[in-house]
């Protein structure tokens, strides 16, 4: 198994679900967490700990975070996002109403 990390670059974006199209092992996993932009430090509620872990083979899975905290509650505010994989491949993400 391996592994890996993706941070973007800042972004603002709108909407109120972010979707991943991703393809993960039996054993594989995604997760995500928002950084602010400047700093690079976790978003209360949308830390890699916070986040559902996201399991299986799917166009479009909706992240979610334990929490419940509502991702459009940051929308149009700049942020990273840093995505978790633990033998798995992330195809694309976007964000959606």
């Amino acid at each position: 198994m391996s592994g890996g990390e993706l941070v973007t670059k800042p972004l603002i974006f709108s909407g109120r679900e972010l979707v991943l199209n991703f393809s993960a092992s039996a054993a594989g996993s995604v997760r995500v967490e928002l950084l602010r932009d400047q700093m690079n430090i976790p978003v209360e509620g949308f830390s890699i700990e916070d986040c559902i872990e996201v399991l299986g083979d799917d166009l479009e899975r909706v992240v979610r975070w334990k929490e419940g905290r509502e991702l459009g509650d940051l929308a149009g505010t700049p942020v990273r996002l840093r995505f978790v994989l633990w033998d798995a491949e992330l195809f694309s993400f976007r964000f959606r109403e």
